[in-house]
């Protein structure tokens, strides 16, 4: 029979409605064949884009040659661009700001014919580290009040490039979406005195383990309780913290190993499925007028993976009601006992 479940992070409610599923074979989307490269991203086509912000190098190497382990570039068609200044103007009843950010793709290895979940440990945390120096760096530009830090894998999750890269994007606003968990989260403290996804994690770890995927010594990865899409994935820091950009080198390791056998799950358990991931993490914490102090105790930096095996139709944009037709301890059930080699 189907339920509604509410998110306690947004505060929405999905339908799960498990007699509308198909068999899980069903859920597998037909796989994407690799192009072969070489591409605009691989080791070697440096010069194709001489734009180099950062890299992660060997020693004695220059930018924009080769030698290098992951390598920033700005997006060649960026949603907005870092030149100029932000202008805020209404029109009329309507509320206007120049296209002020910063878009950057973080190539994460010069080997075209690998993805993300065939990269070792060490170099998935060296990935995770860029993404910290970037995140940090963008926080001394007062334009930006967030940076959201995203990765679209599989043509079908809005990929354009095969290539192994992963984006981020600078904006002058806070996303919607952070906003919406920023307020629940805000409201859950001054209610309950207590993180809200603090205790997500003691009650998947405690009291329902049925959606716990997998535990590590940092972090817990589980099968959220009001999952909108079939599989949806979270990656959660068992330590209390608001801000990915203060994520300490051991733990960036830990991260790695966490996200490197949810997404060989995934690809066994699913055929590879196409995914986008992103971490949700607090905007920049400058001092302004009516800016909660409680954020650093009630908000908490997490990832999340949506696989993209359904499509949202008439119901979901009219609504806002997302029906999800996979149970989420059905999910974590089939990823937890997915055996990675």
């Amino acid at each position: 029979m189907s339920e509604l479940r509410r998110d306690p992070v947004l505060g929405r409610w999905v339908i799960i409605a498990p007699e509308r599923a198909l068999r899980e074979e069903k859920l597998v989307v037909p796989k994407e064949e690799r192009n072969p490269g070489p591409c605009v991203f691989c080791g070697g086509q440096e010069l194709l884009d001489p734009h180099e912000i950062y890299a992660v190098r060997a020693p004695g190497t220059f930018p924009n040659t080769p030698g290098w382990l992951v390598r920033v570039l700005p997006n060649k068609f960026p949603a907005l661009r870092i030149e100029g200044d932000l202008v805020r103007e209404g029109v009329g009843m309507f509320d206007l700001m120049s296209g002020i950010g910063a878009h950057e793709v973080i190539v994460e290895t010069p080997d075209h014919s690998v993805d993300t979940a065939d990269l070792p440990d060490w170099h998935i945390a060296t990935v995770i580290r860029t993404y910290r120096e970037r995140v940090n760096d963008l926080a001394g530009d007062d334009r930006f009040k967030y940076v959201l830090i995203f990765k679209n894998q599989g043509y079908l999750a809005g990929a354009t490039l095969q290539h192994a890269h992963s984006q981020l994007i600078a904006t002058p606003a806070i996303p919607k979406r952070v906003k919406e968990e920023m307020t629940e989260s805000r409201r859950y403290y001054e209610f309950k005195q207590r993180c809200v996804f603090c205790d997500m994690i003691r009650q998947e770890l405690h009291l329902t383990p049925e959606r716990l995927i997998l535990e590590t010594e940092k972090f817990v990865v589980i099968s959220p309780f009001a999952a909108h899409v079939p599989y949806e994935i979270w990656i959660l820091p068992k330590t209390h913290s608001c801000d990915f950009g203060t994520i300490s080198d051991p733990e960036t390791e830990g991260l790695a190993y966490a996200l490197k056998q949810t997404l060989l799950k995934l690809r066994i358990a699913l055929s590879d499925p196409p995914f986008n991931l992103f971490i949700h993490t607090a905007p920049f914490r400058r001092p302004r007028v009516g800016y909660w102090d409680t954020i650093q105790q009630d908000y908490h930096w997490h990832l999340e993976i949506t696989p993209r095996l359904t499509r949202p139709a008439g119901f979901e944009e009219g609504s806002g009601f997302y029906i999800n037709p996979s149970l989420p301890e059905d999910a974590a059930a089939v990823l937890r006992a997915t055996k990675v080699p």
